[in-house]
């Protein structure tokens, strides 16, 4: 089993989608790129499930820090629900008149479906570096 071209375009879509709508405060958008059940586990935070908590989060998270997600070296396979995906963060804290530095590091560890609004994380676990 293998994913088409056009899905693997479309999860990469899903995965900027993500990150620019964490970056950029929009707690709502970034609470749809999972499904309704959806969860985000982080050691650091906690884990969130459902699409009100995880819009909580986002939303905390972005009245606390401004950042940018960047990712990278992401792998895709086919699954029988959809597909797992793998990628690696290195998140970077925006200081204002500062150079960016990096707040962290770390691999994220992806289960994914497609859903008749497209692709959405059903887990999506992110495991820090240090």
């Amino acid at each position: 089993m293998s994913l088409s071209v056009e899905d693997q375009l479309a999860i990469q879509q899903l995965y900027a989608r993500y990150n620019h709508a964490i970056d950029f405060g929009r707690a709502d958008e970034w609470a749809a790129c999972f499904t309704a059940d959806g969860v985000f586990s982080s050691g650091a935070s906690g884990e969130f499930t459902g699409t009100e908590a995880l819009s909580a989060f986002a939303k905390g998270f972005a009245e606390r820090i401004k950042a940018r997600h960047w990712i990278n070296n992401l792998v895709l396979e086919a699954s029988d629900e959809g597909a797992q995906g793998s990628c690696y963060l290195q998140l970077l804290r925006l200081g204002g008149d500062t150079p960016a530095s990096i707040l962290t590091t770390g691999v994220y560890e992806d289960t994914l479906v497609c859903t008749p609004e497209g692709w959405k994380f059903v887990r999506r676990t992110v495991t820090p570096d240090a």
